[in-house]
């Protein structure tokens, strides 16, 4: 039987700069285009040394694998399925990422059962299965103080009395498609 090819992405800057990680093709699956994650790691200020970073529905992983060539302390990929669990864990082992924890976990039992506290959380939920009213009711529990949540949807999102109730939307953009955020908790 023959492997199937798998998709690869670039990460943009730091350690690991123009390295390419693998992920399997999987419905849903799109990692984030390397435009967007220009701009959003521009907004972060590029250095991320000693910040603790979630990757939540962590997918290719490539957000909490470029947060890590940044500077990041630790981040934390969570995803629930096998194929971009294990390619996740084949790229941790390929760029030897110790301070990658890849965790094959649903979203919600994740934020259920853990109570670390991260500096910046990563949300890029699978698209029309409505994970964001579901999930970020509960991030604010896990960021540290002056936290932000990345929140990539289908939709833009619109601070306090919108869709993004408790948080405030300090930046936003758009490409195609994808609406890309940056939250604070309010």
């Amino acid at each position: 039987m023959a492997d199937k090819k798998l998709n690869t992405v670039r990460i943009n800057a730091g350690e690991w700069r123009s390295r390419l990680i693998k992920f399997p093709d999987a419905t849903g699956l799109r990692p984030t285009p390397e435009r967007v994650r220009q701009t959003v790691f521009n907004w972060l200020g590029q250095d991320l040394t000693g910040q603790a970073c979630l990757d939540l529905f962590a997918g290719t992983g490539v957000m909490g694998f470029e947060a890590l060539s940044r500077g990041a302390i630790t981040a934390t990929l969570v995803e629930k399925s096998m194929p971009a669990y294990k390619a996740m864990l084949e790229n941790k082992q390929l760029l030897k990422a110790e301070n990658a924890n890849v965790l094959h976990q649903d979203a919600l039992q994740f934020l259920n059962t853990n109570k670390q506290k991260f500096n910046l959380i990563f949300l890029d939920p699978p698209y029309n299965e409505a994970w964001l009213p579901k999930v970020l009711p509960l991030l604010a529990e896990h960021l540290q103080n002056e936290g932000l949540v990345y929140v990539e949807a289908e939709y833009a999102l619109e601070s306090t009395q919108g869709n993004a109730q408790g948080w405030q939307v300090i930046k936003q953009s758009r490409a195609g498609n994808v609406f890309y955020h940056l939250l604070k908790s309010v």
